[in-house]
C-alpha cells in the first residue's frame, strides 16, 4: 500500500495557525520521500503549544507562509492516501487553506486513532 503520513504543529489553539508541517511518503513498504518545513503562521505563539513542540515565533520569523508551500503540498497530498492520527492534521490543513482563501486539498484520509478504536476494544473510548 502506498500512502503519505503527515503531521502538523500549530502556534496556538487556532487550528489554522500551522507553524510546522511534515510528511513521509511510503511506497511498497519503503520510504520514498521525506519533507518538513517550519511555517510562519502569521499568528501569536501560545506557551502551551510551545511547550509541546518547542517551536517559537523566533524560529519561524523567516520561514515561508502556508501559501508559499500550498502547491507543493497539494501536489503530494492529492496523489496519496493521507494517514494522520486524529482529525487534527486534516482539519488544520483545511482551516489554513480557508484562512488564506485557497481551495481545500481533495484527498482521502485514514485516521489511525479511529482505526485503532475500531480494531481494539480497549481503545474504543479513549
Amino acid at each position: 500500500m502506498n500512502f503519505l503520513a503527515i503531521d502538523v504543529e500549530t502556534a496556538n489553539s487556532d487550528m489554522a495557525s500551522i507553524c510546522q508541517i511534515g510528511f513521509v511518503i511510503y511506497e511498497n513498504g519503503q520510504i520514498k520521500k521525506e519533507w518538513s518545513s517550519l511555517l510562519n503562521p502569521e499568528d501569536y505563539f501560545d506557551f502551551w503549544n510551545e511547550s509541546i513542540h518547542n517551536i517559537t515565533e523566533e524560529d519561524v520569523v523567516d520561514s515561508p507562509k502556508f501559501p508559499e508551500v500550498y502547491e507543493f503540498l497539494k501536489q503530494h497530498l492529492e496523489n496519496y492516501i493521507c494517514v494522520c492520527h486524529t482529525h487534527f492534521d486534516r482539519v488544520s490543513i483545511n482551516r489554513t487553506c480557508e484562512k488564506y482563501g485557497l481551495p481545500t486539498i481533495q484527498n482521502n484520509w485514514i485516521d489511525t486513532a479511529k482505526v485503532s478504536r475500531r480494531c481494539w476494544e480497549e481503545f474504543a473510548y479513549k
